[in-house]
């Protein structure tokens, strides 16, 4: 059997982190491309004009403001989304946040938040629309993770580790996901000119303008194989340094982030 492949003409594309950056620049890309986005992010305004900016376009985009971090919430969404639009036949959860994580100065806070947003922010909306492709017999689903869960990175221990998670969850549902005729991918971005990356006081190798990341996405969820990163350079030689015993990876990665030069900031 051939593995569902979501097209326009199934029903609704659903985003989750659509006000900005890459969620909002994928929404008006898969506008383009034809599709009915429910686009979901806390600041309905913002939802708001990228519906009015999306107006002339080929499809159109229709607010569903909400909370990634409400359980009972996103489920509702769900339900909202499938009565009013049609059917979710994509759900792309993009939802995420960057708390930089300093090892002289460790909170839990950073750590809870991070996992709410990064992660459960994505459970709460995968189970009621997996429930809802189930029982129709086909769907597709992107989670997006990161290149910093390949590895550990610095400023990035809460960050990267609740994108590891991200990748690892994807895995293990796959194997169920095929059976079920649910297309599952995961989405592994480097560093995109959004304004997350604005957080960074470091050298990000492969910046990307968000209109050629928003590309790559929407081409690879067209694609349909089960990883989508960009830039692959960064990707393949973040895997690759990945492979090297910890005796050889630490002084490169130090060296590469000019983290040897870096005092502590208490």
């Amino acid at each position: 059997m051939t593995l569902y492949r979501a097209k326009p003409s199934d029903g609704i594309a659903w985003i989750t982190g659509a006000s900005t950056g890459i969620g909002r620049a994928l929404a008006l890309e898969l506008v383009r491309r034809g599709y009915v986005v429910a686009a979901t992010a806390r600041g309905e305004d913002k939802l708001v004009s990228l519906a009015n900016e999306a107006s002339a376009l080929y499809g159109r985009i229709v607010p569903f403001p909400g909370d990634v971090t409400d359980q009972a919430g996103m489920a509702a969404i769900a339900q909202a989304i499938e009565r009013e639009l049609g059917p979710v036949v994509l759900a792309v959860f993009n939802a995420g946040n960057y708390f930089p994580t300093k090892g002289e100065k460790l909170t839990v806070e950073n750590f809870v938040k991070t996992y709410e947003i990064n992660l459960f922010g994505i459970v709460n909306g995968l189970v009621p629309v997996v429930d809802a492709m189930k029982a129709r017999g086909f769907g597709q689903v992107a989670v997006v993770g990161s290149v910093s869960g390949y590895g550990g990175l610095p400023l990035a221990s809460a960050y990267g580790a609740s994108k590891s998670a991200v990748n690892n969850m994807a895995e293990a549902l796959k194997f169920d996901f095929d059976k079920m005729n649910i297309r599952i991918q995961v989405v592994n971005p480097g560093f995109v000119d959004t304004p997350l990356t604005e957080k960074n006081d470091f050298p990000m190798p492969g910046l990307m303008k968000v209109e050629d990341a928003t590309r790559r996405f929407a081409d690879g969820l067209e694609r349909g194989g089960f990883e989508v990163c960009f830039p692959r350079r960064l990707a393949w030689t973040l895997k690759l340094v990945n492979l090297l015993p910890h005796a050889l990876y630490f002084p490169i990665m130090k060296r590469a982030m000019g983290w040897n030069k870096r005092p502590l900031k208490p």
